[in-house]
């Protein structure tokens, strides 16, 4: 590829299309209708890091910084960083299992509407055809294009296919290599695998020193290459594009991708985190937390089903898939939408643990998908006495959620009253529909048990809308649809 040239075609388009880069411009982006009614969606982190299955994703970086486990752990299994570095690890990536269309049918019985891979992590591996560099799964590796592979498979099944660049913080990502002898060492040129490997002070995160001009040109063109050869709908960042030299190039690339979806008719979509773009020109993204209230807007929420890693790993802590669910009830009901990650094993097979617990919410959403998709946020989003603890990085522990902890969900004339904890009395009182309530004046008609044939019971007077359905049995969530007038 002709740097020059592609930069020049950039630009052409931002000037030619109805978006400029600049944030009055953007600020014409509207969030897709088919996206606010998906409401669910698959994360995927897969690479060469699922190779050592070892700590987590960024074992590429923590292998290198002495005296970590992930250091310690490398020494141990595979001997001294100069005779086996983390590219030493690419030949050993063989995705010999993995199958696209089998992903694809699981994910679709997960109930996902939306897949997001990995296209490039922090480790500066691509799992793409690419003619930036040749460290890339189509020259080296599985030789395969696993991007592709999966566009096509998500797409029979009916998924919309989406992307995800973590590749701003490879600026920093494997310079503890340099600090002592290893095989990350200079010089270094662009298209190298390590390049550039900058420093970063005390083993934190590097706001200190700006990306250079080089480096930013080709983040900005790996983006644009991923948009030009692959279509996605949407388009995720991780949180390191905040530093502000990002900033003319996040909006360069924005005009250019929605321009982009202009031109093939397909409405798309930027995730983005903390202020990295200015509100109302993308969709905010809270990494593994949540809001604690309803918010006039959409967003997303993006977890894993493992709290300790993004990626495979052999020790992964596993959440249950009653506490997603539970989850993905309150993130919709407060106007967002969950991206649930898994992460499948080096040689394309998805674990056990993760399959099940997909198949598990997929079974829910089977029954009671109906409170899910398609719908709308309600008046309040919900009620009862647990707090949900607002922010990123606040769903390390399971939320003692109660039988009086209620979501709403609203579609057409019907609204749904999800029970985040079905007690096992069967007796539900729900305080938002009493008579008098201050969120709802009007009748009820009638109240049904989604997924269940019980006969229930149901009266409304000046406490509470109280439902008893004893013979409801359930650990998941049970959802009462309730018709108003």
């Amino acid at each position: 590829m002709n740097k020059n040239e592609y930069l020049q075609h950039i630009e052409a388009k931002i000037a030619s299309g109805k978006f400029k880069d600049n944030w009055t411009s953007l600020r014409q982006f509207g969030v897709p209708e088919w996206y606010q009614k998906a409401k669910f969606g698959i994360f995927i982190h897969w690479g060469v890091y699922s190779v050592p299955a070892y700590d987590n994703e960024w074992y590429p970086r923590n292998m290198y910084i002495q005296g970590s486990k992930a250091y310690e752990h490398h020494l141990a299994t595979y001997g001294e960083h100069r005779d086996f570095g983390y590219k030493d690890f690419i030949p050993m990536f063989q995705a010999e299992h993995f199958d696209a269309d089998a992903w694809a049918a699981l994910f679709k019985k997960a109930g996902a509407k939306y897949i997001m891979p990995v296209a490039e992590h922090h480790d500066g591996f691509q799992m793409y055809k690419s003619s930036i560099s040749h460290y890339n799964t189509y020259e080296m590796g599985p030789k395969r294009d696993l991007l592709g592979e999966m566009k096509e498979a998500y797409e029979k099944q009916g998924l919309t296919f989406c992307v995800s660049s973590h590749r701003a913080e490879h600026w920093f990502f494997m310079s503890h290599g340099k600090e002592f002898e290893s095989d990350i060492g200079e010089p270094m040129q662009r298209g190298d695998f390590y390049w550039p490997a900058m420093p970063e002070p005390d083993h934190q995160d590097l706001y200190g020193s700006p990306p250079s001009e080089e480096y930013l040109e080709d983040w900005l063109i790996r983006c644009c290459e991923l948009v030009d050869a692959y279509q996605p709908s949407i388009f995720y960042f991780d949180w390191w594009i905040q530093n502000a030299a990002f900033k003319p190039y996040l909006k360069k690339f924005a005009a250019y991708y929605y321009n982009k979806g202009e031109e093939w008719g397909i409405p798309v979509a930027i995730n983005y985190k903390h202020e990295a773009y200015m509100f109302g020109t993308a969709v905010p993204d809270v990494e593994r937390g949540q809001f604690a209230d309803l918010k006039p807007y959409f967003w997303q929420t993006d977890t894993a089903v493992a709290r300790n890693s993004w990626c495979y790993t052999e020790q992964n802590h596993y959440k249950t898939a009653e506490e997603i669910i539970r989850d993905l009830v309150d993130i919709v009901s407060k106007n967002g939408s969950l991206l649930l990650n898994i992460g499948p094993k080096a040689d394309g097979t998805i674990p056990e643990q993760d399959r099940d617990i997909l198949l598990s919410i997929g079974k829910w959403l089977d029954m009671n998908g109906e409170a899910i998709y398609d719908t709308s946020f309600w008046r309040t989003y919900g009620e009862g006495p647990t707090e949900v603890k607002e922010g990123q990085f606040t769903d390390g522990h399971t939320k003692a959620f109660t039988s009086e902890d209620i979501r709403f969900t609203v579609k057409d004339h019907y609204l749904y009253a999800t029970v985040l904890v079905y007690p096992d009395n069967g007796v539900v009182h729900i305080k938002a529909l009493k008579e008098g309530s201050t969120h709802f004046h009007g009748m009820i008609q009638g109240v049904q048990v989604l997924g269940h044939e019980e006969q229930l019971h149901w009266e409304r007077n000046e406490d509470a809308l109280t439902i008893t359905a004893t013979g409801v049995k359930s650990k998941a969530p049970v959802v009462f649809k309730i018709e108003l007038d």
